[in-house]
């Protein structure tokens, strides 16, 4: 029984020690992610939209003006944040979405897209793509797809009628 007392309040005091060491790496690396994945943001808005100077958040997950997207009725997919693309001019030329799909092959999809005035796809950035397994190299990342690019641009051009049916 002593033993027994010992032991526990060992394993108790390696998890509390453990406990805290996470912790303090946290903090440490909390801000620096944080700032790399601002830095990764901004890149991949300037890639779907080179001539554009600035991009400003109009809509966020959770923000008053997000239910009118979410009302489109796209139950695999889910826009993170929506940014106006401006010109130096400060004209509006389009707009930037971030976007994650949960229909990918074995994960989530995270990419940002930029959509024109006019409605036309003007590009698209990869994100991240995460599986939940170790892929095998030279799959595709769905059946008929050879590329991650031709995944997006399909899941971008995705369209869901009134009765469920694909268009």
């Amino acid at each position: 029984m002593k033993n027994m007392l010992r032991d526990a309040a060992i394993l108790f005091a390696i998890t509390v020690i453990a406990g805290a060491v996470l912790g303090f790496v946290y903090d440490v690396t909390k801000e620096p992610i944080a700032q790399q994945e601002a830095r990764a943001k901004q890149e991949a808005c300037q890639e779907v939209f080179a001539d554009a100077s600035a991009f400003e958040t109009v809509a966020e997950a959770g923000d008053a003006s997000y239910g009118a997207i979410l009302e489109a009725g796209y139950d695999k997919a889910s826009i993170e944040e929506v940014m106006k693309a401006q010109s130096s001019t400060g004209d509006v030329l389009g707009y930037v979405m971030i976007v994650t799909s949960h229909d990918g092959y074995n994960g989530d999809i995270r990419f940002s897209m930029g959509i024109r005035m006019d409605g036309t796809l003007n590009g698209i950035s990869l994100l991240a793509l995460s599986a939940q397994r170790p892929a095998i190299r030279g799959i595709p990342v769905d059946f008929g797809e050879g590329d991650t690019k031709g995944r997006i641009r399909n899941l971008a051009s995705f369209r869901k009628t009134g009765k469920g049916a694909l268009a």
